[in-house]
């Protein structure tokens, strides 16, 4: 679907030519296309501002049908999401269209002080993630995505990128799978039925996986996953997806693996300690983590990864019955440390425990990073649209943030202080799941988690806010976002 173009622009035919225009600096070097901008300046009402844009149709000396010109406000402002936005926004504006190919013209990453491959890259990005369109439930598919999107840039730069559309595209498709399993509604995606689409994926590329069923759950003393799903008729599975470049070759003297840990709740009622029927209605997006997780893993898979990186992914719907786990209830996890309930409501952790100290003695990781739609007091905290990062190592929260810069995704470094520990103390267990205090959600609950890493170099990212959004943005559907997916193909690469 992406492809990227080179040559005399006013020859390429196509039905839609896009050009991206500067408020106060001409961004092109291409002598046709500042001609094109040229005409587009002398109209009155087109500034090139941000939100700026006018069509000029079968303009002259051009084959193609129309050209759109859109404007990206001021040259300083201008960076790699800029040209996300400006990509997503033309394709979703001309999906409405109902066109079925287009040419983004690249602006000069000279003019722009960015690198070729961040600047192509963006735009690659913007494309395909805008053109996804999520309408499986709807009997009437009003739109449809375009086919082709091609980008236009120097010959030079087309030579040295030609792998690019299709690294983009790998990784985009990622993104875009861990979106529709969010989207998915929760009938759809109980936790068997849900593994087993995840393992229907995975089983097309070169990826091995086990699953862990309540019989396998109940033999290894995973009590904490287990008392999540009591609730519920749907049965808690752990899913495990091996990436292991070394498993039919001769084993390097150092190598290294990293797990990622999904959180999987499939719906989250609350169990005993029920949500606010206004909490409800997206409860089915509780297993962003898990979809992030597997799409990372299944585009590793795509892109051949250098080393290992496992998946360890625990699956629970939580919900009130009978047979749920009541507060005051007192657990035995996989570690061997009791928890007492203080809130079935905060189950997340519960889970990730019990999957993070499994991997732990199974695989013996350098670098674990779990991901979680954790808790309410994250978005509080942050909004939205930003993750937060919990972690006692402040190199890799380094990282981790630095690659949300580079993707849009974007993450901010939270504290872990030792003194508010005490608040999960517990007067007849090991620990307690939820603090004594309403304040700092967050922070307590990367605690919690904390407790269960032993010495593993490890992060938390809690991604409550970013992981789901209610309305339509530049170049990502409402619904799911697959936030996760391209940041942590990221930071893996950075390792």
């Amino acid at each position: 679907m992406l492809k990227l173009l080179s040559g005399e622009i006013l020859k390429k035919k196509t039905e839609c030519l896009v050009v991206p225009v500067c408020e106060d600096a001409e961004i092109h070097d291409d002598p046709a296309i500042i001609g094109l901008t040229e005409n587009a300046r002398k109209i009155k009402e087109f500034k090139g501002k941000n939100g700026d844009s006018v069509v000029l149709y079968d303009p002259a000396d051009s084959k193609s049908d129309r050209i759109l010109f859109i404007g990206l406000g001021k040259l300083e402002k201008i960076d790699e999401e800029t040209m996300r936005i400006f990509a997503g926004k033309s394709v979703k504006l001309l999906i409405k269209k109902e066109l079925s190919e287009i040419i983004l013209c690249a602006p000069c990453t000279e003019k722009l002080d960015l690198k070729d491959d961040v600047a192509l890259g963006a735009i690659f990005e913007g494309a395909f993630l805008g053109n996804h369109i999520f309408d499986k439930y709807k009997k009437d598919k009003k739109e449809k995505p375009l086919k082709t999107v091609s980008v236009f840039t120097d010959s030079k730069i087309a030579k040295r990128q030609r792998l690019l559309p299709s690294r983009i595209e790998t990784i985009c498709k990622g993104t875009n799978l861990a979106r529709e399993w969010v989207s998915m509604p929760p009938n759809d995606k109980r936790p068997d039925r849900f593994v087993r689409s995840m393992v229907k994926a995975a089983e097309k590329e070169d990826l091995s996986f086990s699953i862990l069923d309540e019989k396998a759950l109940k033999q290894n003393g995973m009590g904490a996953i287990l008392a999540v799903g009591a609730g519920s008729r749907s049965k808690p599975r752990l899913l495990i997806l091996d990436y292991n470049p070394f498993k039919n070759k001769k084993s390097p003297k150092k190598k290294k693996t990293v797990v990622l840990v999904g959180k999987g709740v499939t719906f989250d009622s609350g169990g005993i300690n029920l949500k606010p029927s206004g909490s409800l209605d997206e409860m089915k997006m509780d297993m962003s983590g898990a979809a992030s997780v597997a799409g990372t893993l299944i585009t590793l898979a795509r892109l051949k990864h250098k080393f290992r990186v496992v998946g360890v992914i625990p699956v629970v719907e939580n919900m009130p019955s009978g047979d749920a786990t009541r507060p005051g209830d007192i657990i035995k996890s996989y570690s061997g440390k009791t928890i007492e309930i203080g809130n079935t409501d905060a189950e997340g952790r519960l889970i990730l425990i019990d999957a993070m100290a499994y991997a732990n003695k199974m695989f013996k990781p350098d670098v674990m990073i779990d991901m979680a739609t954790l808790t309410g007091a994250c978005v509080v905290a942050l909004g939205e649209k930003i993750a937060g990062v919990f972690s006692t190592d402040m190199e890799l929260a380094k990282d981790i943030v630095a690659s949300g810069e580079a993707t849009a995704e974007r993450c901010w470094a939270m504290p872990m202080p030792e003194d508010y520990r005490k608040l999960l103390k517990s007067e007849f267990a090991d620990i307690n799941n939820m603090s004594s205090n309403r304040w700092g959600g967050a922070i307590t609950a990367a605690l919690f988690l904390s407790e269960f890493v032993e010495n593993t170099r490890w992060a938390h990212i809690d991604i409550a806010g970013p992981a789901y959004s209610k309305k339509a943005g530049d170049y990502c559907g409402a619904g799911g976002t697959g936030f996760g997916v391209r940041l942590l193909i990221d930071l893996l690469n950075r390792m």
